[in-house]
């Protein structure tokens, strides 16, 4: 794996407020930074959650990144929207969603959205947080759902250890993985960067009967 110069702390910094500005979806202006050690933490406030999530991605995404704190707080100019308005729309948006199950629903609580019940897949659950997230005066989704368990076959460890080897994004080849009867998998490896951590994750969701992934993955830049 290829080695790089690790960043200062000032280096990082400003490398990853030269990310939140260089994207058009982001108003950095009201955002602080600071940076620890690869620990990127970012404050102060935007207008959308949508915002946050967006901001929160690209600064992961910034190479030298190793953990990032989001404390970035919503202020939306929809201050006339109650709980049972974004809870109405919660629903119809779950309804809307071809890929969501009938199974998830949504709660309200000060703005924020809380998604419970089953699904039988992981990315069933990211469709019904995705299907929500955008809706005018929302600050948060909390994901509660539950995917049921099912039988993981032996087969299951070799088909991801294959799918991430087969992934463009990373070496797969430094990614071992174990499973257990109950459904769950631990990653062990290294990757290069919180992105690629990220996308090992998701390539194991993908399996059948996966209920948890406890990823250990370290990060070597």
């Amino acid at each position: 794996m290829t080695q790089t110069l690790k960043s200062t702390d000032a280096e990082l910094k400003k490398a990853v407020t030269m990310e939140l500005s260089w994207l058009p979806s982001i108003d950095s202006s009201h955002i602080g930074i600071t940076a620890d050690d690869g620990a990127i933490t970012l404050t102060g406030q935007v207008g959308s959650y949508p915002e946050k999530v967006a901001a929160g991605s690209a600064a992961l995404r910034v190479r030298g990144v190793r953990t990032l704190a989001q404390e970035i707080s919503v202020h939306t100019k929809w201050t006339d929207r109650t709980d049972t308005d974004l809870a109405r729309e919660a629903a119809e948006a779950l309804e809307r969603a071809v890929n969501v199950p009938d199974t998830i629903k949504a709660s309200v609580t000060d703005r924020e959205i809380t998604l419970t019940g089953e699904a039988a897949w992981h990315y069933q659950s990211t469709a019904a947080a995705w299907a929500v997230h955008a809706i005018k005066g929302v600050h948060g989704v909390r994901d509660r759902v539950r995917i049921r368990p099912a039988p993981v076959l032996a087969i299951v460890k070799a088909s991801i250890q294959e799918a991430l080897v087969r992934n463009a994004q990373f070496e797969g080849n430094y990614i071992s993985v174990m499973t257990d009867s109950g459904g769950r998998i631990t990653l062990e490896g290294v990757v290069r960067s919180p992105a690629d951590r990220r996308q090992a994750e998701l390539v194991a969701w993908s399996a059948p009967g996966i209920t948890a992934i406890t990823n250990n993955l370290t990060i070597q830049f």
